[in-house]
């Protein structure tokens, strides 16, 4: 039990850290208290992701008749579609299970680890009752759900990131807290599966993080399916009402009342950073209880690192896939890989929005003078070709250097789309380099390249 590197958390960059360590001639060990793989292959993004699938599918055989294909009748299984995810998601963890039992691989310790002290030699860990030593400890574990501080919500059943797949029957009313991402991710799948769909969000606008006109043309895609959004609103008291929850509001200084067969609780997430003993080695955290880093993942203590959601900024999957590379560039490389990066992401609903860099807004916030330019996605031939017209894209650029600082692509396929504007900023280029290019005719592509065409104009 004594090792040069001992990493916590089977996450999206312990893993392949651990691997690339082992294969480097280290004497790795990776400790995990639960599922390998961390939220994303366990809860998050495979899962979802196929949940959200199936909820599309059931949306696109219902207005089949608009392409000239009948269809009689569509019936949602809801428990095969939870399976469904489920079993993707077994699939991805048991193929990290059997990787970590082959006879050249990094040692896979079971159990809580946590500092108990260190020494010249290194740290000392307990490690699900084990006493391991290790020269360098990378902490990555990841963070959970936050949980409000509610009246009577810890004395209801309510639903949140880590165990909404556990469910099997279809939610009659679905009360979903919280406006972000994954609440509006789940409002949306649920009603295409048939539940109805209530958001409340405390604050004026969905997707607090973007600019209005990019909020308001997701909440006109919800709220158009059916989904019912509450702005402005907060949730006082949770309690029993019969096989469902009652829930008090208070709506524009006026108390309401809502009955929902279940409740959705998606308002953040924390750090899992508080059990880990790190007084004992002194890492620092925030008063968040994220650890303080520097630009190569270094915390406050020597020879302890932090990747992933627990070092703050970005909590993403693939933020996370890079903090391994940042790592692994501090300790097997020059260095010069570091957290100074250009970092997209996406909200999957549908049409998905694809973000990347500066909103508009953050762009003024900080003194840049800009030039806007959006496009809306009915004026695409290949987005009325298909029948999916919803949503715009919309560039931040700035004036001086006609860089591009940012972009929202509300569209099918977003995420997908966005990777254009992401290419562009990492090569630092003005827009006239991709402008100027020649796209495919029909393609959904051809609608970033014309709104760039109206920012030059």
């Amino acid at each position: 039990m004594d090792y040069d590197f001992l990493i916590i958390g089977a996450g999206q960059g312990g893993v392949p850290l651990a691997n690339t360590l082992h294969k480097a001639g280290k004497r790795v060990a990776l400790a995990e208290k639960a599922q390998l793989g961390g939220s994303c292959v366990n809860w998050g993004c495979t899962p979802t992701k196929a949940f959200i699938a199936s909820a599309k599918q059931a949306f696109e055989a219902r207005r089949a008749g608009e392409y000239g294909v009948r269809v009689s009748g569509v019936e949602v299984d809801f428990a095969a579609v939870m399976q469904r995810a489920q079993d993707i998601a077994n699939t991805s963890r048991e193929g990290l299970q059997k990787s970590f039992e082959a006879e050249d691989s990094p040692a896979l310790l079971r159990g809580h680890a946590r500092f108990m002290g260190q020494s010249d030699e290194g740290f000392e860990l307990d490690v699900g009752g084990q006493t391991v030593k290790a020269k360098q400890v990378i902490l990555d574990t990841g963070s959970s759900a936050r949980i409000p501080d509610i009246a009577g919500l810890d004395g209801v059943s309510y639903i949140d990131a880590r165990n909404w797949l556990d469910l099997r029957d279809l939610p009659e009313h679905l009360a979903i807290l919280g406006g972000g991402y994954i609440g509006l991710e789940m409002a949306q799948a649920f009603r295409r599966l048939g539940s109805e769909v209530t958001v409340i969000e405390a604050g004026g606008q969905l997707a607090g993080k973007e600019d209005e006109d990019v909020a308001e043309a997701v909440r006109d895609v919800l709220t158009g399916e059916g989904v019912t959004v509450h702005l402005n609103t907060e949730l006082k008291k949770v309690s029993e009402d019969g096989s469902g929850v009652r829930l008090e509001l208070s709506r524009d200084g006026n108390q309401e009342t809502l009955t929902a067969s279940h409740l959705f609780v998606a308002v953040g997430r924390v750090p899992n950073t508080s059990e880990l003993g790190l007084d004992a080695v002194g890492v620092e955290t925030n008063e968040q209880g994220y650890v303080t880093v520097d630009k190569s993942l270094r915390t406050s203590a020597e020879c302890i690192w932090a990747l992933g959601d627990i070092r703050g900024g970005p909590m993403f999957t693939h933020t996370s896939y890079d903090d391994f590379r940042v790592i692994r560039s501090a300790l097997l490389g020059d260095g010069s890989h570091t957290t100074d990066r250009v970092v997209p992401y996406a909200m999957f609903t549908d049409p998905q929005l694809g973000r990347v860099g500066l909103s508009e807004s953050q762009a003024r916030e900080r003194g840049h003078k800009v030039k806007i330019a959006t496009y809306d996605m009915s004026d695409s031939g290949k987005a009325f070709e298909t029948g999916h017209t919803r949503g715009f894209i919309k560039v931040v650029v700035d004036d001086k250097t006609d860089k591009l600082l940012g972009a929202a692509v509300l569209a099918a396929e977003g995420a997908e789309l966005v990777h254009t504007y992401i290419a562009l900023m990492n090569a630092d280029a003005p827009v006239g380099v991709y402008e100027d290019g020649v796209p495919i005719h029909p393609t959904y592509n051809e609608a970033l390249h014309s709104v760039l065409k109206d920012v030059r104009e």
